[in-house]
């Protein structure tokens, strides 16, 4: 790449969070000490790595936190401590009964984005809408870093291709995708494809990190703006890091200007932001 071009090291963290926040909070700090000493500047955990029970319950309340609580201040402390972005998912106090499953962007400077999940994962049997409140239609949630746009979502969204494309018309380079991608019939296929298709019908790079087997199916990757896996972990606890830049995705575009060339815009369906 040329001197001046925008890059960044990013890494895919993949591991099993449990009804153990503080051993969450170890899992993460050695995660992110490997990401760094890696290159990695900026690190992506998985969806609810503050807190997750199998099934819910209503411990999930009970363990919710505020945006500045406890989780964010540590990922805080971590980020400083390792000279990183943290990307994770946290269990975010909500209104009535119900929490909000949130993924928020933390440097030693604080919280820089926070994305509350739009889909909830009422399918293949499962109804997260009992216990969590979906979020609202708002801005897309984006951060710079190293003159990289990056963007968040969550986990069941990626079957809904205009929020991947809302984030790309807000500038991101790179989707930062934090799941618990339950396993399943084809379910691994389905996580494997739709971070492929994401990247290469919106010309740029998408992170996914899942949680490991038993529950999740693991496949942590990066894939670049052509659909090519780049990084990626298997079904270990571990890291994977990736280079990515700004010039690649511009290049991309120029030849396959599939985002120009467009005929329509997504626009929301506001009837639905206040539903379950």
């Amino acid at each position: 790449m040329s001197g001046d071009a925008a890059g960044i090291a990013v890494a895919v963290a993949q591991f099993a969070p449990t009804a153990d926040e503080g051993a969450n909070l170890t899992a993460i700090d050695e995660l992110t000490a490997r990401a760094a000493a890696r290159g990695a500047r900026l690190v992506l955990f998985p969806e609810y790595a503050s807190y997750f029970v199998d099934p819910f319950d209503e411990t999930l309340a009970a363990h919710a936190q505020d945006l500045g609580g406890a989780f964010t201040t540590a990922l805080r402390a971590c980020a400083t401590r390792h000279g990183v972005t943290i990307v994770a998912g946290l269990v975010e106090r909500g209104e009535g009964d119900r929490v909000r499953n949130a993924v928020v962007a933390v440097d030693g400077s604080g919280v820089r984005a926070v994305y509350r999940k739009l889909h909830l994962y009422d399918a293949f049997g499962e109804h997260e809408s009992d216990w969590i409140e979906p979020g609202g239609l708002e801005p897309p949630q984006t951060f710079e870093l190293d003159g990289v746009g990056f963007a968040l979502m969550t986990c069941y969204d990626l079957r809904f291709p205009e929020v991947a494309r809302t984030l790309a018309d807000a500038g991101a380079h790179v989707i930062l995708t934090a799941a618990e991608w339950v396993r399943g019939p084809l379910k691994e296929h389905h996580w494997r494809t739709l971070l492929h298709a994401r990247a290469i019908e919106n010309t740029l790079y998408v992170a996914g990190a899942d949680h490991p087997p038993p529950l999740g199916v693991g496949a942590s990757v990066i894939v670049d703006p052509q659909g090519v896996e780049i990084a990626g972990v298997g079904t270990a606890t571990d890291v994977a890091v990736a280079w990515v830049e700004v010039d690649v995705v511009e290049r991309v575009r120029r030849v396959n200007p599939a985002l120009a060339l467009r005929r329509f815009r997504v626009v929301p369906r506001d009837e639905f932001s206040a539903e379950r």
